[in-house]
């Protein structure tokens, strides 16, 4: 798959556009790039239309301007996320397959565009609001580090989140050339680190921050009874989607449930496993 690009905002958004047929978009989230459904999107280019974009200021898109700048929080992000599908004109039913705050993004394009969407598979993501209660405590001392005066220091000096969240939690360690591709567009110190650092600040635990706490709970009440068939790809031990948050997304209407190994970013440990899944569910879709 070869990587293109197009200006949005007067910045360059990357992503990968191959195939015909009806349309599979893959997110990522935080802090992963589309190089982390390189081992699944590629399954389905001969069947589908398959685009996997970076977020902006992720893998190969540009970074933004300025200090701190806020369109990297989620409202920033969904902007340039969905304003770049709009530009991509996708005219056929569209799949969406999304993973940890690509599912925040991808559920409310689902709730924009209900008529569009024909499915929507996600795993290990934010679907839900939640407290730090529910949080998995061997997350929650850094995690409220982020949110404060210290997230600095760790995240744009020190690469925290790069180095001691992705880049250690496959169950199969990664090998260098892996690690290096996932390091890549946060090599620099500083700014060009700010989005690993805004995304855990709009984590939207006990109602803040609000603006976030009501998107995420606006896709939650709107997927609860959406009839888009959905796939729940739980992950097992898993790291976000468990505990109660789980429950709840268990309760969703026209919810398949298939379960992989691995923490959070499953995808390195189980891609085989979720790709099959999701061609048995597409499959399914058209008896």
């Amino acid at each position: 798959m070869e990587k293109q690009y197009l200006t949005i905002f007067g910045k360059k958004m990357a992503y990968y556009d191959e195939g015909d047929g009806e349309t599979m978009i893959f997110i990522h989230g935080n802090p992963s790039s589309s190089y982390l459904w390189r081992n699944i999107s590629p399954d389905f280019i001969n069947t589908h239309r398959v685009i996997v974009p970076d977020l902006i200021g992720m893998g190969d898109s540009d970074k933004l301007d300025g200090i701190d700048n806020p369109d990297y929080n989620f409202h920033g992000q969904y902007k340039y996320l969905s304003t770049l599908l709009s530009e991509l004109n996708i005219l056929t039913p569209i799949h969406l397959i999304i993973h940890d705050w690509g599912c925040g993004l991808g559920l409310k394009y689902a709730r924009l565009n209900n008529d569009l969407i024909k499915s929507i598979t996600f795993m290990e993501g934010v679907t839900v609001p939640l407290s730090w209660d529910q949080w998995p405590e061997i997350g929650t001392k850094i995690f409220k580090l982020f949110r404060s005066d210290a997230g600095e220091e760790l995240v744009l000096e020190k690469n925290v989140f790069v180095e001691r969240i992705l880049l250690t939690d496959p169950l199969k360690p990664m090998n260098d050339e892996v690690k290096e591709n996932y390091r890549k567009p946060f090599k620099n110190s500083g700014e060009d680190r700010r989005p690993t650092l805004s995304w855990p600040r709009n984590i939207p635990f006990d109602g803040e921050p609000s603006n976030v706490y009501e998107e995420i709970n606006l896709n939650a009440e709107f997927h609860k009874n959406s009839l888009i068939p959905k796939l729940f790809i739980n992950a097992e031990p898993g790291f976000l989607l468990v505990g109660t948050q789980r429950d709840e997304v268990r309760t969703w209407n026209n919810l398949t449930e298939i379960t992989v190994s691995g923490n959070h970013f499953i995808q390195e440990d189980s891609p085989e496993e979720i790709s099959e899944g999701i061609k048995k569910f597409l499959s399914n879709l058209k008896n």
